[in-house]
């Protein structure tokens, strides 16, 4: 693993236009991915995440808009052409979606998903290499040749999670985002997915993106988690650092939200994520944080860098020379609906 970003996002926003208005989906979110190097991206359902997994690859859906930076070989992805867009994807990026059985062809043969793939990105491969790298990948997924000439119904959930991802890395792209690759999987099948992830980055220094709502996974495979909520990231760090001692109030309540064996007592985040068409003044968390203040519901958080390693958006972590005289005090629930009203 190096230190050098294959990929460097900066100030990214991406907007879906709606009948009620902009949906701030990402808003002004900065992330560097390095070769070899895994970083989760966890948060709760509408916060963003799969967006921005997205924006970065630019696969952004008609009516969509994006601004801000996404540099990719001293290059600028936001604001590509769709041709210069399709040269990349593959061989440079790739992406594993979330449902397999929606993105692969029922009428389409696995080995006619793999010529299909291998042709359109490198044109000159004959029928007999195409055959030799396809199977070859799909070695690596545990899926035998014996396999290769059946339609997508004749597999499992997880074969055919392993078959997305075989086409994904078929090319060797330098940067892969997994978007929630470990879905509704039994946790068998669930630790080989991620043991295949890993040789990834080991065998060919892939850079990935791990897109996920579960915390485990983050812990176990892991080097950096960024933590989103409401189109912005709101903490982030060595997974480690993060989980032993988390600097957001979301990302401490996430974390007491998940059950492990010392579980003795339920607990969640009350209330849900806002609405991004109309996202509240302030820290978004406010109006759910057990730790607000009065700055939180006036004032936008600034980053603030705990190490060289850590950032967090969170007035409780100042800085203290940009708090508003009397900006401190705890909000009661009641004092934030009339902040947020004001």
């Amino acid at each position: 693993m190096t230190n050098e970003p294959v990929v460097s996002v900066r100030e990214l926003r991406v907007y879906y236009g709606t009948k009620r208005g902009p949906v701030q989906a990402v808003d002004g979110v900065s992330l560097d991915i390095a070769a070899g190097e895994v970083v989760g991206l966890v948060g709760e359902s509408g916060c963003g995440k799969s967006t921005l997994g997205r924006g970065i690859l630019g696969l952004l859906p008609e009516g969509a808009s994006s601004d801000g930076e996404v540099i990719y070989g001293g290059r600028n992805i936001v604001g590509m052409t769709p041709k210069e867009l399709r040269r990349l994807r593959g061989p440079d990026l790739g992406l594993i979606f979330q449902e397999p059985m929606t993105r692969l062809n029922p009428l389409m043969r696995i080995e006619e998903h793999f010529k299909e793939t291998l042709e359109q990105h490198e044109p000159s491969l004959g029928d007999k290499e195409i055959r030799r790298r396809s199977l070859e990948t799909l070695g690596r997924m545990g899926i035998p040749p014996t396999r290769f000439s059946q339609y997508p119904h004749e597999f499992s959930g997880g074969m055919r999670q392993r078959i997305m991802i075989a086409l994904a890395v078929v090319l060797q792209p330098k940067l892969l985002i997994a978007d929630e690759p470990t879905t509704s999987l039994d946790v068998i099948v669930e630790a080989q997915i991620l043991s295949i992830l890993a040789d990834l980055r080991r065998n060919f220094g892939t850079a990935l993106l791990l897109i996920t709502h579960n915390l485990g996974i983050v812990a176990e495979s892991c080097d950096r988690v960024a933590v989103m909520y409401a189109g912005k990231i709101v903490e982030e760090g060595p997974a480690r650092d993060v989980f032993i001692d988390p600097a957001h109030p979301y990302t401490r309540e996430l974390l007491r939200s998940t059950i492990s064996l010392e579980t003795s007592e339920l607990h969640s985040i009350p209330g849900a994520p806002p609405s991004l068409l109309d996202p509240p003044r302030g820290c978004r968390f406010h109006p759910r944080c057990p730790s607000a203040m009065w700055v939180c519901a006036t004032t936008d958080p600034i980053e603030k860098r705990i190490d060289a390693d850590r950032r967090v958006q969170c007035w409780l972590h100042g800085p203290e020379d940009r708090i508003p005289e009397g900006g401190t005090a705890e909000l009661e629930r009641e004092e934030i609906a009339v902040a947020e009203e004001a």
